[in-house]
C-alpha cells in the first residue's frame, strides 16, 4: 500500500477544518454534529476520525490557524523598519477580521467560543492561551511604537497590548451583532484615542 504523504495529509486536514468552519458559522456548535462536519468534508467516517476524534479538537485547530493569522501579522509588523503608525497597524488586523467574517467565516465562530469559555473551563483555557499570545505580540509591539516616538515615553506596553486586544475584540463583536460598524470609521476612532496632543 502506497505511503500518503504529508502534503496529501496536510490537505485532508485543512479540508477537515474548514469544512467545520462552515458547519459551526451556520448552525453553532451545540446544534452541529460530527456527522455534519463529516457530510460536509464530504468524507468517510474513518478518513474524518483520524484527523480529528472530538468537537473540542475542532474548535481548537480551527482557532489557532485563524488566530494564528493574527499572530502572524503582529509579528510581521515587528520587523517592518520603520515601525508602522498604530493606525496601520490596526487597519491590516481589521481588514482580516473582515476577510474572514463572511456567513461561514471563522470569525463568527470566535464569539460562539467566547460565550462557551464563560461556563467550560476547557475553551477558557483555549481562549486563554490563544489570546495570551495575541496579548504577548500586541505588548512587543506597543513598545517598539512607543519607543518610535508615537505613544508618549512613559506609555506601559502591557497597558497598551490589553486595550489592543480589547479594540480587535469589540470591532469582531459589532461586525458579528450588529454589522454596521464601519472599519474606517472605527479607525477614526482609534486614531483619535491614540492622538497626542
Amino acid at each position: 500500500m502506497p505511503r500518503v504523504s504529508e502534503a496529501h495529509l496536510a490537505a485532508r486536514r485543512e479540508q477537515i477544518i474548514e469544512a467545520a468552519t462552515r458547519c459551526f458559522a451556520r448552525n453553532g456548535f451545540h446544534q452541529t454534529s460530527m456527522q455534519d462536519v463529516i457530510r460536509e468534508a464530504g468524507l468517510s467516517v474513518g478518513a474524518f476520525y483520524r484527523y480529528f476524534s472530538s468537537k473540542d479538537q475542532l474548535i481548537r485547530a480551527i482557532a489557532e490557524e485563524k488566530v494564528g493569522v493574527i499572530i502572524a501579522t503582529l509579528d510581521r509588523l515587528m520587523r517592518v523598519e520603520p515601525v508602522p503608525p498604530l493606525r496601520a497597524v490596526f487597519a491590516e488586523i481589521l481588514e482580516q477580521v473582515d476577510h474572514n467574517l463572511g456567513v461561514d467565516g471563522p470569525v463568527r465562530i470566535a464569539v460562539q467560543v467566547w460565550g462557551e469559555a464563560a461556563h467550560d473551563p476547557t475553551f477558557a483555557e483555549l481562549i486563554g492561551g490563544i489570546y495570551g499570545r495575541i496579548r504577548d505580540a500586541a505588548v512587543a509591539l506597543a513598545a517598539r511604537v512607543r519607543d518610535a516616538g508615537q505613544l508618549a515615553p512613559d506609555a506601559d506596553p502591557a497597558a497598551i497590548g490589553a486595550v489592543v486586544v480589547g479594540l480587535i475584540q469589540g470591532y469582531v463583536i459589532q461586525r458579528v451583532l450588529t454589522g454596521r460598524v464601519d472599519r474606517d470609521v472605527y479607525l477614526a476612532g482609534i486614531e483619535g484615542l491614540t492622538a497626542r496632543p
